[in-house]
């Protein structure tokens, strides 16, 4: 993915690096463990089941850490993203947003989706008859997460053009496009993987290309 942040108009802060790593780590991390995850829950299929699903069943405990430890890293994204970026277009707009979706993934981990469809091993093969009020509620903050980076992506796709940064515009622009496209519901746990992968691909050039060009 072509660079995201122009190097102009940023500045240091001596904690910004470490803030940006973080930043920059959290969606290797969230893969890494989700990844780990599906190849070794027995019953799960992720043409089947979304990755939130992981965070159901006796083991779902690793999943909603990953998901709060994928959050913490998108705040601390925010926060660096508020100390380098620091004039021109999206220097107030994408620090908050980056910040909401951190603050999304945090609930969506913390408020899990109700088992259904054979996973976890024991659950009734179908879909969920009623859902839950917690998953209810993480359902909304993945929405939220998601919506809130793209809108982000929008901002500094105006940055770019602005700025006559053809790479990064479009980068930007195709990102927020994938994440806003409506959910299939044929594919919906497929379309939802790409979705996080997309959106965690954009967190880490983000921060390493803050973090490189600060």
């Amino acid at each position: 993915m072509a660079t995201i942040a122009a190097p102009a108009a940023l500045t240091v802060h001596p904690s910004s690096g470490r803030l940006l790593l973080a930043g920059a780590l959290a969606g290797p991390v969230f893969f890494a463990s989700t990844i780990v995850q599906m190849r070794t829950r027995e019953g799960f299929d992720i043409t089947r089941h979304p990755i939130s699903q992981l965070a159901t069943g006796g083991l779902g405990w690793i999943q909603i850490t990953t998901f709060v430890a994928a959050g913490l890293g998108a705040l601390a994204l925010a926060a660096g993203t508020k100390r380098t970026l620091t004039e021109g277009i999206g220097r107030r707009a994408v620090p908050i947003l980056v910040g909401i979706f951190g603050a999304g993934l945090i609930a969506a981990g913390v408020f899990t989706m109700d088992p259904e469809y054979g996973f976890p091993v024991g659950t009734p093969d179908a879909p969920v008859a009623q859902m839950s009020w917690h998953s209810i509620v993480h359902s909304a903050a993945a929405a939220v997460a998601f919506t809130a980076l793209a809108v982000a992506a929008i901002v500094l796709t105006v940055r770019h053009i602005r700025r006559r940064a053809v790479l990064p515009a479009v980068a930007n622009g195709v990102a927020a496009l994938v994440l806003l496209l409506p959910i299939s519901p044929d594919h919906a746990s497929i379309q939802i993987a790409i979705n996080g992968l997309v959106a965690f691909a954009w967190t880490t050039v983000l921060a390493l290309s803050l973090r490189r060009t600060a």
